[in-house]
């Protein structure tokens, strides 16, 4: 149901990241004029998070800032900062926060994001890192700067990013990863070979198919640590980099639907954003929607953000929704390379290396004979180049057959 004239409680958007400013600002595009509340549990206003692995930890940048505060004011979005959601009761339609106080509201738009993952039963050392927001980045940052060794542990994105952030400040890196290969879940060994072989040439000790066992610790400081295939490596700078989850405990009593931890979790979306409960709608790395594989999982990326929000902005005012058939997205900047993927490449697919120079690379992916995604290494015109072709599922033989 649209907000109508009648409405006299605002429109509520809990998650002041990427997914819930795009969403504010996606809903004054399309015309709404109402009450706009957004909410945020960090003091700072809405930032952009890739930067925080890459230039702001490494420096070059201070200020990652999505929006200035005359946006806000511009927009007439009133923004909430250092502000909690502690639950939801969807029959008052009531938003309750962490101070005690409640709100109202006509439509609730939970976009809560993400929470690092930590490794239990590891000693609380100083020196010891997980990354997520603002605060974790500037923390890792200053410890950087002091840094001999640097241990990073889990080789998806983020800890590869940050591995070669480190490499870029002259920082000795030993990489572990109980996979395969870096990536291995996301792209597939054969790609994620490739990744390693990439951080391996700027001087990466990268460690595959172990984990972590234990923290070594001198005093109250990371001095090292031990390793499940039982080999010890020195650092005085460690990061945990395992992955998230979606933050949901907030909505524990609400009876909004959520998804299967094992599966992912997140709170179960349709194909627009709506959820189990009436006016209630969930957007970004929270939000497990309906794909058109018939199947709900949550997309952990920069561009999917902004896309949903458009989606979720049309579908609550009632507006046509977008007819354009978008084709997923995602980038991962490490040392001067910039790795890109379009579509849908999965770890389980047919993968064709067809480019391979012993640094940049360009890999098809197909089921069943369809192409589903392209990921490349330095190689931006060339994934680029394949959008079309994926978005039409043509028959990765053409591509492999010279012309």
């Amino acid at each position: 149901m649209a907000p109508s004239a009648t409405d006299s409680a605002p429109l509520v958007i809990v998650g002041a990241g990427l997914a819930g400013l795009r969403t504010a600002e996606e809903l004054r595009r399309a015309g709404y004029e109402g009450a706009l509340i957004l909410i945020g549990d960090e003091p700072r206003l809405p930032y952009d998070r890739p930067p925080l692995s890459k230039q702001f930890v490494r420096g070059e940048t201070d200020d990652t800032t999505l929006r200035p505060a005359e946006f806000f004011a511009e927009k007439r979005i009133e923004l909430r900062l250092d502000t909690a959601a502690s639950g939801v009761d969807t029959a008052a339609r009531q938003v309750r926060l962490a101070d005690g106080s409640t709100l109202d509201y006509a439509h609730l738009i939970i976009a809560t994001g993400l929470r690092p993952r930590r490794l239990p039963g590891l000693p609380d050392l100083k020196g010891v890192h997980v990354l997520r927001g603002h605060a974790d980045a500037t923390a890792l940052r200053a410890e950087l700067a002091e840094a001999t060794t640097a241990l990073v542990v889990g080789a998806g994105f983020i800890g590869c990013e940050l591995a070669a952030s480190f490499r870029t400040r002259d920082v000795p890196v030993v990489l572990v990863e109980p996979q395969p290969t870096p990536l291995a879940a996301v792209l597939g060994e054969q790609v994620g070979a490739l990744v390693a072989r990439l951080h391996r040439g700027e001087g990466v000790d990268v460690r595959c198919g172990t984990g972590l066992d234990t923290l070594l610790a001198e005093g109250d400081r990371v001095r090292g640590a031990l390793l499940s295939d039982g080999t010890e490596v020195a650092a005085d700078l460690v990061v945990i980099g395992v992955g998230s989850h979606p933050v949901t405990d907030w909505l524990a009593d609400s009876g909004i639907a959520l998804a299967d931890p094992a599966e992912g979790g997140g709170v179960l979306a349709d194909e627009v954003g709506r959820t189990s409960a009436d006016r209630v709608w969930a957007v970004g790395d929270v939000a497990a929607w309906l794909h058109q594989a018939g199947h709900r999982k949550r997309v952990e990326h920069w561009t999917s953000a902004g896309e949903q929000a458009r989606l979720v902005a049309c579908a609550l005012l009632g507006a046509p929704a977008p007819t354009a058939a978008r084709v997923p997205y995602f980038w991962s900047d490490q040392y001067d390379v910039k790795i890109q993927a379009l579509g849908t490449p999965s770890a389980t697919d047919e993968v064709h290396v067809v480019v391979d120079d012993g640094r940049k690379f360009l890999a098809y992916y197909a089921q069943d004979g369809k192409l589903t995604g392209v990921v490349g290494a330095g190689l931006s015109a060339q994934v680029m180049k394949a959008r079309a072709k994926i978005a039409a599922g043509d028959p990765v033989a053409e591509l492999l057959t010279p012309s």
